[in-house]
């Protein structure tokens, strides 16, 4: 019964953590593209972006990314027999990918704050498909459990990787062409 609980938690707290890691790039988006308003206005942008970043950060992302890897290291605790099973090993691969993500994207949020940031908007946009690859990349791990269906699973994610490339290049070509 407390590995069903962990399980439920760890769900709740990686949705939160996701929500809040997708939700931080754009607005790292829309601090960068604001750069390029006056600079009456940038500032007005610039201390408003900092604020809500800060808020995100560490009221909601940073603690629920603590509470989804304490419920994780708990039914690992109580079901150790999980860590013999290669899948898991895949799966804890792409988490601590995910967790370097976590901690490059509270790096950009201080050079964003400290004006330091070269980050263009297009190389964000780009970024923010990379949590998404993670999180297919993890689901399908867990789901599948299988070392044939994983390879399958990779070919595909490739292929969801470049069409994520496509439709970013597309959309910045679309937003070219409004301006």
């Amino acid at each position: 019964m407390f590995f069903l609980y962990a399980k439920a938690i760890h769900i709740i707290f990686v949705i939160c953590w996701m929500a809040g890691l997708f939700y931080m790039v754009r607005l790292f988006i829309y601090h960068t593209e604001a750069k390029q308003r006056l600079d009456a206005e940038y500032r007005l942008l610039h201390n408003q972006f900092v604020m809500m970043e800060k808020k995100l950060w560490w009221v909601i992302t940073t603690p629920s990314m603590y509470l989804a890897v304490l419920a994780g290291l708990a039914m690992l605790y109580d079901t150790p027999a999980l860590l013999h099973a290669p899948w898991m090993h895949v799966k804890l691969t792409f988490v601590l990918g995910l967790l370097v993500y976590h901690f490059i994207c509270q790096r950009i949020m201080g050079k964003l704050t400290r004006n330091e940031s070269n980050w263009t908007s297009i190389k964000l946009r780009l970024w923010n498909e990379l949590a998404t690859l993670l999180l297919f990349a993890i689901v399908f791990t867990v789901v599948l459990k299988s070392a044939i269906n994983w390879i399958y699973g990779v070919f595909g994610l490739m292929v969801f990787a470049v069409m994520l490339m496509l439709a970013v290049k597309l959309y910045k070509r679309f937003r070219e062409k409004r301006t």
